[in-house]
């Protein structure tokens, strides 16, 4: 007696053929599981032209560039009809002057460039303002000196001309705290010579340094004052001047080092003023002997009114 041929039901493969195409399947919706353990991720899928643009490799740093790189740069786009173009945006960049023998720092802020350490030497070289210079705030570097390399953190520039040794470390201290301010800078060769950091002139500094406010600046209360200091206790006391030379407010703050080593410090103070006026912001220590203010740096600025 001939056995009828064996039926499938309808739609289903045979069991070995099913079985091997339901593996892959399963393969495939499970990520494509790694046998050592853990996932490969998701198989991976054909790419929507519509929605998949070809990427190149990103461009290297320009090594001329010695500007810090910008904070999450804005783009605007102007509608095509206005035919508008963005604004370049401004940088402010610091600049260490020389006074009694030491360097100090100030600010400028200018239209944004490339070409940040040849803008930098070149507003370090014209000098101070006016309003500097009446504090005693001069410059070493003569015009027209410029980097010629920077590689590998290495700012390189010729020999800058000759003078006292005194004269050589306060000209090259100058360029070395201004352009090692660029994150693209962390030594300076002049020459042929080795290269040096901050740390090669930090002999240089003044026993308090105030970064901000600056020589001109138009402060609001609380005003901010902050810098670097090594003085006794690491105590740092400030104090406002109304342009009277009368006592707005005072107070001190902590210094993160002090008593032989430099430290951060950082402050607010609150005045009343019913005009505004010129004024001083004052940054001392006081004397452990005899109480008296010492290591006194005063920043001329302009307050503004204030009613608390």
């Amino acid at each position: 007696m001939t056995r009828p041929p064996t039926r499938h039901p309808a739609g289903r493969a045979p069991l070995a053929r099913s079985g091997a195409a339901l593996a892959v399947v399963l393969l495939l919706a499970a990520g494509c599981a790694d046998p050592r353990g853990g996932s490969l991720g998701p198989a991976p899928t054909a790419a929507s032209p519509a929605t998949t643009a070809p990427t190149g490799p990103t461009p290297p740093p320009n090594p001329a560039d010695t500007g810090p790189p910008p904070a999450t740069p804005t783009t605007r786009t102007a509608p095509p009809s206005t035919g508008a173009t963005p604004r370049p945006q401004n940088l402010t960049i610091e600049l260490w002057y020389v006074r009694d023998g030491r360097i100090t720092p100030t600010r400028r802020t200018r239209p944004a460039t490339p070409a940040t350490s040849r803008l930098a030497l070149t507003e370090l070289a014209a000098g101070p303002t006016t309003a500097e210079a009446a504090t005693g705030m001069s410059t070493l570097l003569p015009a027209g000196v410029e980097v010629t390399r920077i590689a590998d953190g290495v700012a390189t520039l010729p020999p800058l001309p000759a003078g006292s040794a005194a004269t050589r470390r306060l000209r090259e201290a100058q360029v070395v705290y201004t352009l090692t301010q660029f994150p693209t800078v962390r030594r300076v060769r002049f020459g042929t010579g080795d290269p040096v950091d901050r740390a090669d002139y930090a002999d240089l500094l003044p026993a308090i340094v105030v970064t901000s406010p600056v020589v001109g600046q138009r402060v609001t209360s609380p005003v901010t004052v902050s810098g670097t200091a090594d003085v006794f206790e690491a105590t740092v006391n400030v104090r406002i001047l109304d342009a009277a030379g009368r006592e707005l407010a005072t107070t001190f703050t902590t210094a993160t080092c002090g008593t032989g080593c430099r430290g951060d410090y950082r402050v607010g103070v609150r005045y009343r003023l019913t005009r505004e006026q010129r004024g001083t912001v004052e940054v001392y220590e006081v004397s452990p002997a005899d109480g008296s203010r010492t290591k006194v740096v005063a920043v001329p600025v302009t307050l503004a009114a204030a009613s608390r």
